[in-house]
């Protein structure tokens, strides 16, 4: 390495970061020799969603959310709903500084209006797993409960600690091919490794959208379900319909039989199967 660089090690892309120079997640860079969360606390996105709205459809169901994000993400999915924020820098985005404890102030202000705790959502969180975790032992103080919707495609070993603190997770599982999770920039073995994890710890659903042409055989599915069953029958999979947007507008969305037709494939291996967006 060159004076000054550092590799930040947080997920498979491994940036070489000069001094001042940001990650490809947008959001993790190095500062004066030491790589760091550049949008902790910059939060993009505040709402109190419905649980089910995550999607979390077994984790205390009928009840609500304050969902929270930043900015950036480390994958690069050319159908991203949020790409407002989850494929912008922080200078192309307006966001206002909450800490962690301010955040868990305002999730208790919304407990009379059915709110259970804090959700990271919208951007990628675990980029930003710094400000998860911190929030995270503040809502456990306060009896508050923390979920996180994530791509999953970080290393273990550099977030570690925060897999005891996170009461539910709903996980992108993009697909169950390496060439499709290689042409998304991420790593299925990653994924793999972190619903592993996660699901040792706290509640696990998995959301796949099913993109036509891409991850939509028969076969894909059978795999996917099989594995996700031999980690845990009970764990929960959303089978979710694309609709063009971003990127990709190239192909039109996904037919509602054939997402059906895969929910009913999933069936035959997991317990809990539910489409979206149908």
């Amino acid at each position: 390495m060159v004076m000054g660089e550092r590799i930040c090690n947080l997920c498979m892309h491994r940036c070489r970061l000069n001094d001042g120079q940001t990650g490809r997640c947008r959001a993790r860079k190095n500062a004066d020799g030491k790589v760091i969360c550049g949008n902790y606390g910059k939060i993009t996105s505040l709402a109190l969603d419905p649980i089910e709205k995550k999607p979390l459809r077994k984790f205390f169901p009928g009840s609500r959310i304050l969902s929270v994000g930043s900015y950036g993400c480390n994958l690069s999915c050319p159908f991203c709903q949020n790409h407002e924020i989850s494929m912008k820098r922080e200078e192309e985005v307006q966001s206002v500084y909450i800490s962690p404890q301010a955040l868990c102030e305002r999730a208790l202000q919304m407990v009379p209006y059915g709110n259970i705790g804090v959700a990271f959502t919208y951007n990628e969180p675990m980029i930003g797993y710094e400000y998860v975790r911190d929030t995270a032992r503040c809502c456990r103080e306060e009896g508050l409960k923390t979920a996180v919707v994530t791509n999953g495609s970080v290393f273990l070993e550099e977030t570690e600690e925060i897999f005891p603190l996170i009461d539910a997770w709903n996980i992108d599982l993009k697909g169950f091919t390496k060439q499709y999770y290689r042409k998304l920039g991420g790593s299925l073995e990653i994924v793999k490794e972190f619903i592993c994890r996660a699901n040792e710890y706290g509640h696990v659903e998995l959301t796949t959208l099913i993109v036509p042409g891409e991850n939509d055989k028969e076969e894909e599915m059978r795999a996917m379900a099989s594995w996700i069953a031999s980690v845990d029958p009970e764990i929960v999979l959303h089978v979710t319909r694309f609709f063009p947007n971003w990127n990709m507008q190239d192909r039109g969305p996904t037919s509602v039989e054939q997402v059906y037709h895969l929910a009913e494939t999933a069936g035959r291996y997991l317990e809990n199967v539910y489409t979206g967006n149908c």
